[in-house]
């Protein structure tokens, strides 16, 4: 595994990918390797959030991803939409599919319910544990090549790093994982080879059902994939 004072915080640029944006709610697409909102200090400073804020100087954050993850996340554009998705987002009536591309060769489909907690011993990790909050991973395999599998991946609970464990756990890391790959799994790709997908939520406003989508592009990743 890649060790802590080995990063340097260097993410990627680039005009913002939008796929919905109205009154109340903006969808956007995050670069693996920017972060989610600023970090501690002003070298962490750049990320999604204050890149949006450029544009968009009302925005707030409702929920994040990982800073090595990729993919679709909502921002509420007025305060009640904000009150309205983060209730949402606490009652879990959010839905959200990821896609993968893990170690191995995994079953067609199946159900990883181990419960997660901070892991003590070392800074920013999370582990099992029979004394942790109940945590819930569906996953569905999508296509298989060689040594690597590709998932899609539907999480009932939103813990820390949930995805990322659950599927070490099962033996399975995530390719391009830093944090939990074995280093020959973590050095097959440049980048966390985790993705949101797809994201499902109550318009703030209208109520309406909305449906934001975003590639991963993780099939062609597969298709030219050499051991």
């Amino acid at each position: 595994m890649a060790s802590e004072s080995d990063f340097v915080y260097s993410p990627p640029t680039g005009p913002l990918e939008i796929v919905h944006v109205d009154k109340d709610v903006l969808c956007v697409v995050k670069p693996s390797g920017l972060l989610s909102v600023p970090g501690r200090g002003e070298h962490v400073q750049d990320s999604l959030y204050t890149r949006i804020l450029s544009e968009w100087p009302l925005a707030r954050v409702v929920h994040r991803l990982d800073m090595d993850t990729s993919g679709i996340m909502v921002f509420a554009l007025r305060r009640k939409a904000e009150r309205d998705l983060k209730i949402q987002f606490q009652e879990r009536r959010i839905q959200k599919r990821y896609e993968a591309v893990v170690s191995g060769t995994t079953p067609q489909a199946g159900l990883i319910d181990k419960p997660l907690m901070a892991d003590t011993t070392r800074k920013l990790r999370h582990i099992v544990h029979p004394d942790g909050k109940p945590s819930e991973t569906h996953f569905h395999l999508k296509s298989q090549r060689l040594d690597i599998s590709l998932l899609s991946l539907i999480p009932k609970t939103g813990r820390s790093h949930q995805l990322r464990v659950h599927l070490t756990h099962i033996g399975h890391p995530i390719l391009g994982d830093r944090f939990y790959a074995p280093s020959e799994v973590c050095g097959k790709t440049a980048r966390l080879m985790l993705h949101s997908a797809e994201i499902q939520f109550a318009h703030p406003y209208s109520g309406q059902q909305m449906h934001c989508k975003a590639p991963s592009g993780f099939a062609s990743f597969m298709e030219t994939y050499t051991v």
